[in-house]
């Protein structure tokens, strides 16, 4: 298992001959919160083409929408709290069903209604992404997000990408103001 950090970059299908079917796991877990609602937190995926941007709105996964179009990213649902231990939310990628004309899958979490609830990134600690050989149940990558957000309401935690017909990870960790909306327009989703 490679454990990373922000930026970097690592080859997934290189090392790993024969690999097709991918779990990405994320998880979180919020410090003590006084405003009286719970932290849901909501993971997505955007499947960009080459300019970086949506194909068409199909191509966010996310609660409302669970699988592409294609079959090979599908969401597996909503977990409104993020107790407990282990993945909040995970998402299945078959690499093998990924449309020739996307370049690139982005993971993103996002606090749903942060701004009527005041919540942010601030507030939510032991945030990590990990990408899970399913086939072999074995762990291949993880990503804790060490760096302490505060303002921000929506984070570009890491992306799957092609690079000379192999797919690699990219370590992003960006946060946005603004939310899901943010991402949505960074991405060219219609909101």
């Amino acid at each position: 298992m490679i454990s990373l950090f922000k930026g970097q970059k690592v080859d997934l299908t290189k090392g790993n001959p024969g690999l097709s079917k991918i779990l990405v796991g994320l998880g979180w877990d919020t410090k003590k919160y006084d405003g009286g609602f719970d932290f849901d937190l909501d993971a997505a995926a955007f499947v960009l083409g080459a300019n970086g941007k949506v194909l068409s709105d199909e191509d966010f996964v996310f609660y409302n929408n669970l699988k592409h179009s294609s079959g090979a990213i599908q969401h597996m649902g909503d977990n409104l709290t993020g107790a407990g231990d282990g993945d909040d939310e995970e998402i299945r990628v078959d690499l093998t069903k990924v449309p020739a004309n996307v370049d690139k899958i982005a993971f993103t979490v996002t606090i749903h209604e942060a701004d009527k609830r005041r919540q942010n990134f601030g507030q939510v600690s032991n945030a990590f992404i990990r990408i899970v050989d399913e086939q072999k149940n074995q762990e291949l990558i993880r990503y804790d997000l060490g760096e302490d957000f505060s303002i921000e309401t929506a984070v570009v935690v890491g992306e799957l990408y092609r690079n000379s017909g192999e797919w690699k990870f990219n370590a992003v960790g960006s946060g946005f103001k603004g939310g899901l909306r943010a991402l949505c327009q960074n991405f060219g989703v219609n909101v």
